[in-house]
């Protein structure tokens, strides 16, 4: 069986990933074989809900990718669904304080860890595959990553507490609303903000957590991995300006 996403993440490799509201069979499976390792569905900003959840799932076993989900909120039984369909791990935005992260925890995680319900779904075979039910739960457990999302000023303030947080894997940066926060639209690349992404990972590293943020090129990838984050996550759209950039500007 090949490595979980989170077993690699844990042996320091770094993963990278497609961000996107959308869910289209064929260019999702173009992706997977274009070498991205993780599609991060964005149901926050888009309007794809549990069952586009499920057809991204199958898509992204079949091209070698992991799914993820972002929901629109700590929604526990949402979470749930996604779960269900496929997702192997959960980017929650607007976080602000502990207790988020703690309902985070409990909706992922099957108990003892969490209070995730189960049932015969399709993340588990609907029960018919020689896996055993016990084992699948604690199985998925142990895989399932639970990434909180760094975005508001309460989560900054809140951080070193966040970090504490039992089942917590990791946490990822998002630049853009965090510099919206700070009072600079648009400005994710001003130097106040690049340093206050430098100094919640800083924070999340000596935790001994992972952290990860978004890369809109390899450049950029590349100098947020010698910082230490292992998920890059591009926008599948900057993905498509960015080519048609290049072959635009190539003609002169």
């Amino acid at each position: 069986m090949p490595k979980s996403l989170k077993a690699r993440l844990k042996a320091g490799e770094a993963v990278h990933g497609l961000l996107s509201p959308n869910v289209e069979a064929s260019t999702l499976e173009t992706l997977g074989l274009l070498g991205f390792s993780v599609y991060l569905l964005d149901t926050e900003h888009g309007t794809a809900g549990p069952r586009e959840a499920e057809d991204a799932a199958r898509v992204c076993e079949v091209a070698g990718m992991t799914l993820l989900v972002r929901p629109r909120g700590l929604d526990p039984k949402l979470i749930l669904q996604y779960l269900d369909a496929g997702a192997m791990g959960i980017m929650l935005p607007g976080v602000r304080e502990v207790d988020d992260v703690r309902r985070l925890v409990e909706a992922v995680k099957y108990p003892p860890k969490g209070l995730r319900g189960i049932a015969p779904v399709r993340a588990n075979r609907f029960t018919l595959g020689p896996e055993k039910i016990e084992d699948y739960a604690e199985r998925v457990n142990d895989e399932t990553l639970v990434l909180p999302q760094i975005e508001t000023l309460e989560a900054v303030a809140a951080l070193d507490d966040l970090v504490r947080v039992p089942g917590v894997d990791g946490f990822i940066i998002g630049p853009r609303d965090l510099a919206m926060a700070m009072g600079y639209p648009g400005g994710p690349a001003r130097p106040e903000v690049e340093a206050a992404v430098d100094r919640i990972t800083k924070t999340v590293l000596d935790a001994g957590l992972l952290v990860g943020t978004t890369a809109q090129t390899g450049a950029r990838a590349k100098e947020l991995m010698g910082k230490g984050h292992r998920i890059l996550l591009h926008n599948v759209t900057a993905l498509l300006k960015n080519g048609a950039a290049a072959y635009f500007g190539a003609l002169g």
